[in-house]
């Protein structure tokens, strides 16, 4: 049995050894001639999955151990009778708190006093799935009021409570996490216009965490640069790894795709795509990810007297996520010819240090009001 695999997927030999002999190599390098004589194929979102890949091969298992499916054409698989597996909701949890460090991040930068004030400021949640769904819930426990606009959920659930997109732009902050989908009902592909775009009100936080194509990039560069009135949070690009790079330092937070790369996320990818292959081929063996996640650098967070929650739940946030490092790590790439740009934002993603989630750690709340536990709480944080 043999597996082909890219190589950036975490543990992936020690998960899949007892299936057979695993070949690891890069996901953009994978080619049809690397395919030919593999039982299985174990990608991430850097590899286009298609007919182009995989006629000829013996492949009769493909994984994706990503939360999206753009880059496979599922249809062709099912013709070929190919089993599919990826890893919905793995990298959640990351995701969300990413959006709340950049929107914590944000915000403090505006502040005029050390405090961070949410009172009366709305957010816009655009897909509401697996991390809309946990986005909402932080959201909601650092007290801000959520709009929520996700039409296919609205279809099937029957949702009155839903905003249109129009309404939605009125938001303070919004955020969006929506799959890409270019065909049907509800596409998605530059869901994000530029009449949208030129309706968001001033000093409004734009976050894209879901897909690049999935906004008008132009647009938004425009809008930027024309007035600068509104905060881009911006992890995914149009044409990654090339990514434009005037959008990029217009943008308040511009990182690499890198918003759902904690170590617990991968690893949970890294799971699900084993517990989808042990089925398929009927094979006992077991793993167990959590024996291969890192152990934090420094488990305890004390925290002083802070004037309010969200700045208690940012400096908490920040000792185990500081998302401008990544910010600065990404800028400091633009200025170099494309082709070495693009391998810079590879390398990023490639090279990306061991990230632990909230739920690793533990907050000394000696002295903590209950008001200002409840959202650490909320993050997964436990209190010592």
């Amino acid at each position: 049995m043999l597996i082909v695999a890219d190589e950036n997927i975490p543990a992936v030999t020690a998960a899949f050894s007892p299936f057979g002999e695993v070949r690891l190599l890069p996901g953009r390098a994978i080619r049809a001639a690397d395919t030919r004589p593999a039982d299985a194929l174990l990608t991430r979102s850097v590899t286009r999955i298609d007919a182009a890949l995989l006629s000829g091969s013996r492949v009769k298992f493909v994984g994706s151990a990503t939360i999206g499916t753009d880059h496979v054409d599922i249809g062709w698989l099912r013709e070929q009778g190919i089993r599919f597996a990826y890893a919905p909701g793995c990298n959640a949890v990351s995701v969300a708190e990413y959006v709340i460090a950049a929107l914590l991040d944000v915000l403090s930068r505006c502040a005029e006093t050390p405090s961070i004030d949410l009172r009366g400021r709305v957010a816009g949640i655009i897909g509401c799935g697996n991390v809309g769904g946990l986005v909402y819930e932080r959201l909601r426990a650092i007290g801000l009021e959520c709009l929520v606009c996700d039409p296919p959920r609205a279809e099937r659930e029957g949702r009155a409570d839903f905003v249109d997109m129009a309404a939605l732009a009125q938001a303070d902050i919004i955020t969006a996490h929506v799959p890409l989908h270019t065909h049907g009902p509800h596409p998605t592909r530059g869901l994000l216009d530029q009449a949208f775009i030129q309706s968001l009100k001033p000093g409004c936080v734009l976050i894209n965490t879901s897909r690049g194509a999935a906004l008008d990039e132009a647009a938004l560069k425009n809008r930027l640069a024309r007035t600068a009135d509104l905060h881009a949070v911006l992890d995914v690009w149009q044409h990654e790894p090339a990514i434009d790079a005037e959008l990029a330092r217009l943008a308040t937070l511009a990182t690499p795709h890198i918003a759902g790369y904690s170590a617990d996320g991968k690893l949970r990818a890294t799971a699900a795509l084993h517990r989808a292959y042990r089925a398929f081929t009927g094979h006992k063996a077991a793993w167990d990810y959590r024996a291969y996640l890192p152990p934090p650098q420094k488990p305890l967070i004390e925290l002083s007297a802070t004037p309010d929650p969200p700045s208690a739940l940012k400096t908490a946030l920040f000792n185990v996520y500081d998302i401008s490092r990544d910010d600065k790590n990404l800028k400091a790439t633009l200025q170099r010819p494309p082709a070495e740009q693009a391998a810079a934002f590879d390398k990023l993603r490639r090279d990306y240090p061991p990230r632990r989630e909230c739920a690793a750690y533990q907050v000394k709340s000696t002295g903590l009001s209950a008001a200002t536990k409840k959202p650490l709480e909320a993050f997964g944080f436990t209190m010592a």
